[in-house]
């Protein structure tokens, strides 16, 4: 136990082994058993902390929290560094109504354990029974910062875990109602595109968005802006590809009407791979794709039944990388289909969508933010920067997809990416 010598006797050692059981008995409501258990521990060492925190336990559950306290302030002073006593003591002095002694004893506990949830929890309650919000939403942030995606917790505790959230969320809520007050003036003077960089960082600081960081399976290139999605402003010839979305729509339905053969499974790892997110999909034509061009490869006859559509991606910087790029595709996304989160290899790279054929209930998230796509309305995202994509509808959803060339590159460091993927890819290849 937390606090206790490791050199301890043979007493003690039962005495821990014995209050376990009677842990245990108590959960399985059974507690005519723990009574019998816990006088065999009273009888070896009554003053045990394990003993005395029982004691305690029964009598606040009695209503005597007054000598539960005394009895508390004993186990604590025996076992200073266990974090249990001084949280039990303060459950004790809430019921007293002991405001500054609670807060002392919890203060005590996170000393010791300055992450343990519960602690942080139950200093957030005391300080807004306190009458202090701000300092108790702060509190809660520092729990909700201590939990691990999908943990799972009892329901008490869940309970309270909930109780935080709403509270953070309510405190963001009046700082953010602050800010807008406060610098209306200045967020009118600009545009959304002008202050991007900045409410991304107020919604951050306010618990509404994460900011993600580009995590590439392969080649992460340093010192380059990273957005989620691109400004428009900067790929002049998005407006020109636009224009050709009916051209380039017409051929995908002459595609799908001749050519349903060349429709492949996007996802196709060999089996035996450690790809659980993809277990779903993997081989499966709820997600398929109809190839102009596979990692550098033209295939020949889909680009004759494309002629506009290549016509189109000629006019973008598309990657071109011998035996890597360019990638351009047909993209079918099935209904009720969901494509997982998931990385793209490289930022060396950004990817386009061209909306081709979409139902409503089509939605697409690039890190915090999430799109609806709309026919004819392209975007530029980075693909290392986690994303996934939904079709919600009855029907199926297409959409035009190819990569480009990330424009913060040089000419230099483009010729180098190429160089150095050729390289790497031709030594990969050899076995």
């Amino acid at each position: 136990m937390q606090g206790l010598s490791p050199d301890v006797g043979a007493s003690d050692q039962r005495v821990v082994e014995l209050m376990r059981d009677v842990q245990r008995l108590v959960a399985e409501r059974r507690d005519a058993d723990a009574l019998r258990i816990l006088a065999e521990a009273e009888a070896l060492r009554p003053h045990h902390p394990l003993v005395l925190m029982e004691r305690a336990r029964r009598l606040a559950l009695a209503g005597d929290a007054t000598a539960a306290r005394a009895i508390l302030e004993r186990a604590a002073a025996a076992a200073p560094e266990n974090v249990t006593a001084w949280l039990n003591l303060a459950g004790v002095l809430r019921s007293l109504g002991e405001r500054k002694a609670e807060l002392e004893a919890i203060e005590r506990a996170l000393t010791l354990a300055p992450t343990h949830l519960v602690a942080l929890l139950q200093k957030g309650a005391l300080l807004d029974l306190m009458g202090k919000p701000r300092a108790a939403a702060a509190i809660y942030v520092n729990a909700l910062q201590t939990l691990a995606a999908g943990t799972r917790l009892p329901a008490p505790i869940e309970a309270h875990v909930a109780h935080a959230r709403r509270r953070v969320a309510e405190n963001a809520e009046i700082v953010a109602q602050l800010l807008q007050s406060r610098l209306a003036d200045l967020r009118a003077a600009g545009t959304a595109g002008d202050r991007r960089r900045f409410e991304r960082c107020m919604d951050r600081m306010l618990g509404r968005a994460r900011i993600y960081t580009p995590e590439p399976t392969q080649m992460l290139f340093p010192f380059l802006a990273h957005y989620e999605f691109f400004a428009r402003e900067e790929f002049s010839w998005l407006g020109q590809l636009e224009a050709a979305t009916e051209s380039i729509r017409a051929e995908l339905l002459g595609v799908l009407e001749a050519d349903q053969p060349g429709m492949e499974p996007y996802i196709a790892y060999r089996e035996g791979l450690p790809l659980n997110q993809w277990r779903e999909l993997n081989h499966s034509r709820r997600w398929s794709a109809y190839f102009l061009w596979k990692d550098g490869h033209p295939l020949e006859e889909h680009i004759a039944r494309c002629p506009r559509t290549v016509e189109a991606l000629r006019a973008t910087p598309q990657v071109d990388i011998a035996g890597r790029g360019p990638t351009a595709f047909f993209s079918m996304l099935e209904p009720r289909t969901h494509i997982p989160a998931h990385t793209g290899s490289t930022n060396t790279r950004l990817t386009v969508h061209l909306p081709l054929i979409v139902p409503e209930g089509c939605r697409f998230r690039v890190g915090s933010e999430t799109r609806e796509w709309r026919t004819g309305v392209a975007w530029v995202f980075d693909d290392t920067i986690e994303h996934e994509a939904w079709n919600d509808a009855d029907l199926p959803r297409a959409i035009l997809i190819f990569d480009i060339w990330n424009p913060q590159l040089t000419q230099l460091e483009r010729d180098l990416v190429r160089g150095a993927t050729e390289v790497l890819a031709e030594y990969n290849d050899i076995e």
